[in-house]
């Protein structure tokens, strides 16, 4: 096991990194294809196929999911994305095409490194390309490369965000995994302690213009092995936010575009016959994938390295040596 979301059999990870322009993009390839959830819970989501997820709508399955910088614009790489999946003949059957199905979501990394480069469906595509079933590189790297935290008394007291995984086993041996871009306007906080690793704390918290609007937003994806249906998904994602409010403080604001994606790659999508045990499983998975979740935040910021003059709590760890 590597503990981060490819030891989820069936899912691959590539990224695609431009330290120059402070941007990048990262991909989850899913192998079978798994069946999809999401939750939004920020006021300022830049998202794609979201409504798609949701129990009420045609498509089961998805294809991969793309998490990228560069705002709305970086949505273009998914098209990238759809291609590569087309050339191996992946995608929902229509009867004339199939159509690769792959929700996305963006941060804001416009003001690190260059505000006119973005992801592209090029960069998308070249993700596609490097994405594997081994250790994932983690910190300032792919959808992390321009991600930043610690905002809350604007963007001259910024830490270095980046990009984190995590995994865990339960005693029945199902598995979650979590992969998680940590852009939040909030303070990092170890999930046991509540001492901040990320941020200032007192006056100095609110001190000076405050977060700039637009350039916030933590988006992730969890996943399992387990065999579940799409209502059962979505409620995993929903709970799953509660990995960000266990280490991000304070989470989910208007200056944020909080999104959890969920993905069941169990063979199945069969759940116990009786309801209290599928309610009990659900709910067991979804916790799980919650505080796994909030240890990737941690590690995501952990793992970063300064760039474009942002600081990284590892540069100032050094410094203080």
């Amino acid at each position: 096991m590597h503990d981060d979301i490819t030891d989820i059999p069936g899912i691959r990870v590539g990224h695609d990194t431009d330290l120059e322009a402070g941007t990048g993009c990262t991909v989850l390839l899913c192998d079978p294809p798994a069946v999809g959830g999401v939750d939004v819970r920020g006021g300022a989501p830049a998202t794609r196929e979201t409504d798609l997820l949701r129990p009420l709508y045609l498509v089961e399955r998805v294809n991969a999911i793309l998490l990228t910088g560069g705002s709305a614009f970086g949505l273009e790489a998914a098209a990238g994305v759809m291609r590569y999946l087309e050339e191996r003949h992946q995608g929902f059957e229509t009867g004339v095409a199939r159509v690769p199905i792959v929700p996305a979501a963006a941060i804001f990394d416009l003001g690190l490194g260059s505000s006119q480069v973005r992801p592209d469906a090029a960069a998308g595509y070249r993700a596609c390309e490097r994405a594997s079933g081994g250790p994932i590189e983690q910190g300032s790297v792919g959808a992390g490369t321009g991600a930043t935290v610690a905002k809350l008394g604007g963007s001259a007291q910024a830490i270095k965000g980046g990009l984190g995984s995590a995994s865990m086993q339960l005693p029945d041996g199902t598995m979650i995994g979590a992969l998680v871009v940590v852009n939040a306007v909030g303070n990092i906080v170890d999930p046991g302690s509540g001492a901040i690793i990320a941020g200032v704390s007192g006056a100095g918290a609110v001190q000076g213009q405050g977060p700039h609007p637009f350039s916030n937003t933590t988006i992730a994806v969890v996943a399992t092995n387990a065999a579940l249906n799409k209502a059962s998904i979505n409620k995993i994602a929903q709970m799953a936010h509660n990995g960000l409010a266990q280490a991000i403080q304070p989470a989910h604001t208007m200056f944020d575009g909080d999104t959890v994606f969920a993905l069941a790659l169990g063979a199945e999508t069969t759940l116990p016959p009786d309801p209290a045990a599928t309610a009990a499983q659900v709910s067991l998975i979804g916790a799980a994938a919650a505080a796994t979740l909030a240890r990737a935040i941690v590690k995501a910021v952990r793992q970063a390295k300064g760039l474009h003059g942002i600081p990284a709590i590892a540069d100032r760890a050094q410094r203080s040596e």
